[in-house]
């Protein structure tokens, strides 16, 4: 399976900031919500155990990979990536503007789709074209070449 197929319809979405990391969550998740990949109670999760744990899931200066335990409401394995046009800050010295959805609906399922995202990220060229895309189908183009 390619890293673009794990992506629903419309999950790929550009917005121009959010008030704080809960918004940038909900930004971040709602279309893997209106999808029927996680559910409300799988969001949730994941801002509890940011309070609890800190900004766990950030992945490299900009990003982000917000995500809980497949139990606490994964329904689909997918993801969703979201582009802040202005960072919001996870803690004061982590300024997200990217953020990629994970939902996972057991233990292996996800793998494949985390090794060819881990490539991605560590292509620092590719990291900019991410970062600086200006429209929904440059970050689609930029996924689906993985």
């Amino acid at each position: 399976m390619r890293l673009i197929d794990y992506f629903p319809e419309s999950s790929i979405a550009i917005k121009n900031a959010a008030t704080d990391w809960r918004e940038a969550i909900d930004f971040s998740m709602s279309s893997l919500l209106s999808h029927d990949y996680v559910n409300s109670r799988y969001i949730q999760a994941i801002k509890e155990s940011t309070l609890t744990n800190g900004p766990y899931y950030i992945l490299a200066p900009g990003v982000a990979m917000p995500h809980a335990r497949p139990e606490c409401g994964a329904l689909k394995t997918g993801m969703s990536l979201t582009l802040l046009r202005q960072e919001v800050k996870f803690t004061k010295d982590d300024p997200i503007k990217l953020l990629i959805g994970l939902s996972a609906a057991d233990a292996d399922s996800h793998i494949g789709a985390i090794q060819a995202l881990s490539e991605l990220l560590c292509e620092d060229e590719i990291l900019t074209e991410l970062l600086t895309a200006t429209s929904e189908k440059q970050l689609a183009d930029i996924i689906a070449r993985a």
